[in-house]
């Protein structure tokens, strides 16, 4: 048993390790996926959408609070690809944990479910999760980056408005669509290929139309995101609410669709309204559906139990070879005829 434990013990450090890297990892990956689209606002640059928020968040509520190690190296390494970090490297890396850690710590308390199968899970992800813990990571972040002389104290609003929007944004995106990646158990069934195949097809075609079209069309996303939502709930609605996310990014950075002939702040309010409108619809009408559909199986189970049992009930009250008294009474007048 010594033994055993000796090499559980050594074992340990080595899964930490693993498990850190793969985070960090992950999270250095999403950074430089969102750097790719940016925008500049005040002088400052910025990314629309910050999926490595969302990524650390995700990490912390499937593997714990153990993992927050991964999520600094990560931040650290994406400091480092975009320059020399200096002494300001520190509150960068301070903000960047502390905001997903606070969301955790939050989320946990308020008795938040990783299936997001309730309005509860949604509502809590919103204000909780992105509203409210990446007001955390926005402050740490831009006042280090003042401290610093980075960025001038006249444009800190501007810049922690867009700062913990896009960190946000990364929560309410991004987080969803790996938590329900992560719970999936199986793929749909083969009656729903056929469906599944034409939202895809009509999310492929639609969106990249609505995005860039002239004629400022960006509300025919919704259609298609209520009938992933009612169909397929969070596996549908998430991946499409991202997809159109990215697309509208990509638009916007561009300058062509919606967004022509805007100034970089009304790129940077059009975007992120419809951003958060789209997650928002996304993640909240998929909860009430999954909450709708959860509640209406829990009560056909309640009365398949209830049938089962007055099943039983009556099997003990009328044994075999004795005839219920309707019956008797009913055996009694034909004799006596």
């Amino acid at each position: 048993m010594a033994a055993v434990v000796g090499i559980q013990e050594h074992r340990r450090p080595l899964g930490y390790a693993v498990q850190a890297l793969a985070v960090a990892t992950c999270y250095y990956a999403a950074g430089r996926l969102g750097l790719l689209r940016r925008l500049t606002v005040e002088g400052a640059v910025f990314t629309p959408v910050y999926p490595s928020t969302g990524v650390a968040l995700a990490c912390l509520l499937v593997l714990g609070l153990s993992c927050w190690p991964g999520i600094a190296l990560g931040a650290f390494f994406l400091v480092l690809s975009l320059g020399t970090p200096g002494p300001d490297v520190v509150g960068i890396l301070v903000g960047s944990s502390a905001g997903p850690v606070c969301a955790y710590l939050m989320l946990r308390r308020a008795g938040f479910r990783t299936d997001l199968g309730r309005l509860r899970d949604g509502l809590c992800l919103v204000f909780l999760g992105a509203l409210a813990a990446m007001l955390v990571s926005a402050t740490v972040d831009v006042v280090t980056l003042v401290c610093a002389g980075k960025l001038e104290a006249a444009n800190f609003w501007p810049i922690w408005l867009v700062w913990w929007v896009g960190d946000a944004m990364g929560v309410l995106l991004v987080t969803p669509f790996l938590l329900v990646l992560l719970g999936a158990r199986r793929p749909p069934p083969l009656s729903r290929w056929k469906e599944t195949l034409a939202l895809v097809v009509c999310a492929a075609v639609l969106v990249p139309v609505a995005t860039r079209s002239a004629l400022s069309a960006l509300f025919l996303v919704y259609p298609l995101l209520i009938w992933a939502a009612l169909r397929f709930r969070l596996a549908g609605s998430m991946p499409c609410a991202l997809f159109a996310s990215v697309m509208a990014t990509i638009a916007a950075t561009d300058g062509v669709g919606a967004f022509t002939g805007l100034s970089h702040v009304e790129v940077m309010l059009k975007l992120q309204l419809f951003n958060g409108s789209l997650a928002l619809t996304a993640l909240l009408l998929s909860a009430v559906i999954t909450e709708q559909r959860n509640t209406r199986l829990s009560v056909e189970e309640a009365c398949q139990e209830l049938a089962e049992a007055l099943e039983h009930l009556s099997a003990h009250d009328h044994p075999a070879g004795r005839a219920p008294p309707q019956e008797g009474k009913a055996r009694r007048a034909e004799d006596e005829r």
